[in-house]
């Protein structure tokens, strides 16, 4: 429902007029939600992980990356506000051992605050597609959850007309379920 607001313009003869339309006016209830959903959502969890890989400018939130199949999301940071684009990976994990963690995934890029930009464009905006291929080598002994991550990462724009391929390294943090200690 638009208002009508007096804005004294004397240089009109009308002086009722419906103020412009904010980009944000639809799309803050939607950002709420997909933020709610995927920060909560997966933080929930008692086993995840957080990464960070700094190179790159991606910040990581997963799933269990010990199950065979888990979910990865990937925030891009260092860029413009219109162009945060998030990444929707899938993983399966090809080896799963203490120290040495071998994964390949695939998923899409999408921007959802792309609408800031150009108030045309569709609600969720895709932007490509990648193939991931990775490992996760835990060096520490006294803490196997402090992971170093290196991936190969295929990445094509929506229509298929170029392409690039990308190349992560980072630190990521894998909380585990703590064990419970028996005192007999």
């Amino acid at each position: 429902m638009q208002r009508t607001i007096f804005y004294p313009d004397y240089f009109s003869p009308y002086h009722w007029r419906v103020p412009p339309q904010s980009p944000w006016s639809g799309l803050k209830k939607l950002v709420l939600v997909f933020v709610v959903v995927l920060g909560f959502g997966q933080s929930a969890l008692a086993q995840a992980s957080v990464g960070y890989y700094p190179w790159s400018g991606l910040l990581s939130v997963s799933t269990n990356p010990r199950k065979a199949i888990w979910f990865d999301t990937r925030y891009q940071t260092n860029s413009l506000f219109s162009s945060l684009s998030v990444d929707l990976l899938p993983m399966i994990n090809l080896k799963r051992g203490e120290i040495v963690q071998v994964y390949l995934g695939g998923g899409l890029r999408v921007n959802p605050l792309y609408r800031i930009a150009d108030p045309n464009a569709s609600l969720l905006t895709v932007d490509g597609y990648s193939m991931n291929v990775g490992v996760r080598v835990a060096p520490f002994v006294q803490n196997r959850g402090i992971q170093v991550a290196l991936e190969l990462n295929p990445y094509v724009k929506d229509d298929f007309a170029s392409g690039v391929l990308k190349s992560h390294f980072g630190l990521v943090y894998a909380f585990r379920k703590r064990e419970k200690k028996v005192v007999e």
